[in-house]
């Protein structure tokens, strides 16, 4: 598994040794761009606006747009005066409930592995994670900047999650339901729709449908099959019914000889 930071749990006066993994893998399918008559690759060159001219990697650097078309420049020098935050820990500041972590905060996961000489440590913060039911609210310095996560027991495993910052997200939309009143019937029925939809979350029975028919017709056309598809179904315009209509109809029982 690729490791993409090395350093150290930190609480109290223990120190963990650790390398950090991705724990996600995305199943997207990459293409590159062609040219339409021969099919020849596409190049993208980093061109002055001025000049019309290719500019070499050497010789682009960093601006800040202070104003339209005004860049102050920010140099490696400059990088390096606020290097002296960038640490190689994991800083534990503090330890909470996760049912306290609004979920919306959540970002991108990470395994932690324990690195050499540190595997006792590592054992013993898991364990004491996974008795206790808190998770580590902590500081760590990843690609040029400083993150907040969570470290958690996972498994017998300790897992980073990466999360936002409370002024990353943004303000909810307008509410457009003020003033609209639910009658208990209604809201009756709609419970016992959820009862009946309701089973334990298994994240395996869930698939990128998507993904997988195109990789059919990717594996057709280069095997010089031709694949039959279905014409897809154009989604109309829904129609507004009467809730409690659509409610009673949804929890009826499936007719027979059909799927529910």
């Amino acid at each position: 598994m690729h490791t993409i930071w090395s350093g150290s749990i930190s609480f109290g006066l223990v120190n963990i040794p650790v390398k950090l993994s991705s724990a996600i893998r995305e199943d997207t399918i990459k293409f590159n761009s062609l040219a339409k008559d021969d099919h020849s690759r596409i190049r993208y060159k980093k061109v002055s606006e001025t000049t019309g001219k290719e500019v070499a990697f050497k010789d682009i650097v960093k601006g800040y747009a202070f104003e339209k078309d005004k860049f102050v420049i920010i140099d490696d020098a400059d990088f390096e005066k606020v290097s002296k935050v960038k640490t190689g820990t994991i800083d534990i500041v503090q330890f909470s409930k996760i049912a306290e972590i609004d979920p919306l905060l959540y970002d991108k996961p990470y395994y932690l592995h324990a690195a050499k000489g540190g595997e006792k440590t590592y054992k013993l913060l898991q364990e004491a994670l996974e008795k206790s039911g808190l998770v580590g609210i902590a500081q760590f310095m990843l690609r040029n900047r400083e993150h907040v996560c969570t470290v958690r027991s996972y498994n017998k495993r300790l897992i980073l999650s990466q999360l936002h910052y409370a002024e990353e997200i943004r303000e909810l939309p307008a509410d457009t339901g003020s003033g609209i009143v639910i009658s208990d019937m209604e809201l009756k029925l709609a419970k016992q729709l959820i009862d009946q939809l309701t089973q334990k979350f298994d994240a395996s029975k869930f698939q990128d449908h998507y993904v997988e028919e195109l990789r059919k017709i990717i594996d057709a056309k280069t095997s010089g099959k031709k694949l039959k598809v279905a014409p897809a179904k154009k989604a109309g315009q829904s129609e507004v019914r009467d809730l409690m209509e659509v409610l009673k109809a949804s929890i009826a029982p499936p007719k027979r000889g059909k799927a529910a």
